[in-house]
């Protein structure tokens, strides 16, 4: 606890430029912790346009970073240092509710002028594949991005939930890319992994872009009957 606490203060007392390098740092490792990954699945190379776009998302990606700790300098967002059992609550409320509202942004982007004008460009991967996590246009980049600190901005999570969540956040963004399913059929039926967002799951939605919206869990497209 005392850790975070004093990163976060040594931050604040550190030239702008130098955190804006920290957090590109931050975002360019959780990229190659991703590719890295991706090979042990993925063989093919990637083209220039994939890695382009891949730096174009990663610099948007520490804006975000970025303006989340300028509104907790500010007082906008607020956080919780302390350890408690509360702390798992706080994930899984972020969980649930950034899947609802990641949910909500991709069906209306999907289902507007929008996905011509921006996501067409993220569905070019009709086999998805490591990199395309990070081949994004920059409104969407920038709209996920917006999400996720409205979120924060409503409601003080801890801070280790939000460490858990980021962690959880990439290890789906990066299963659900891979193009292959790495879970047996056994063990995707059961109880509750059913109801996560596979590989398998993410897949689908690449193939049939009217159905499988959802990112962590299928339960609003079950529940809204865009679920397939």
């Amino acid at each position: 606890m005392k850790m975070i606490n004093n990163v976060l203060q040594y931050l604040l007392h550190m030239p702008i430029g130098w955190v804006w390098l920290i957090f590109f740092i931050e975002n360019v490792m959780i990229t190659c912790v991703v590719l890295v990954i991706g090979k042990f699945f993925y063989k093919g190379g990637y083209t220039a346009k994939e890695w382009g776009m891949c730096v174009v998302t990663n610099v948007l990606n520490t804006v975000v970073t970025y303006s989340g700790f300028w509104l907790w300098e500010h007082g906008w967002i607020k956080i919780g240092m302390q350890v408690s059992w509360e702390m798992m609550i706080d994930f899984v409320s972020l969980f649930i509710a950034m899947d609802l509202l990641m949910y909500v942004f991709h069906i209306f982007i999907h289902r507007t002028f929008l996905y011509k004008a921006v996501h067409q460009l993220h569905h070019e991967a009709i086999d998805p594949k490591p990199i395309d996590l990070f081949v994004l246009h920059p409104v969407e980049t920038m709209g996920f991005g917006s999400l996720w600190l409205l979120l924060l901005m409503v409601y003080g999570f801890n801070i280790y939930a939000i460490i858990v969540y980021l962690v959880v956040n990439v290890i789906f963004g990066l299963t659900g890319h891979l193009g292959i399913e790495p879970l047996p059929g056994r063990v995707r039926n059961w109880p509750v992994i059913k109801y996560l967002g596979t590989s398998t799951f993410h897949h689908h939605h690449h193939r049939d872009v009217k159905h499988n919206f959802g990112f962590y869990t299928s339960i609003w497209d079950r529940l809204f009957k865009t679920y397939r």
